[in-house]
């Protein structure tokens, strides 16, 4: 939280810089498992020479990749937040 528990002006610059390089992390990861998923979501598809097994094991890592997604989109809408503050 940038500005709430900050002492000092340079804190919450320090804060606030911290909250922005982690909202830059956590969109790159979301990104990255957004792509992970499509990836995965072809292989499972049977758009590739992927045998049986190999499909349904995508089809679970695309949805692993899903909850990833979700889950670095909404740490990156905090950190955003909060470094707005």
């Amino acid at each position: 939280m940038a500005s709430t528990t900050a002492t000092s002006t340079f804190e919450s610059i320090s804060n606030t810089v911290s909250d922005a390089a982690k909202y830059v992390s956590e969109s790159v990861q979301e990104t990255i498992s957004g792509a992970s998923k499509e990836a995965n979501k072809e292989v499972a598809k049977g758009n590739t020479d992927a045998s049986l097994s190999e499909r349904a094991s995508a089809g679970f890592n695309a949805a692993g990749d899903k909850i990833d997604e979700l889950s670095h989109g909404a740490k990156a809408d905090a950190h955003k937040e909060s470094a707005k503050n």
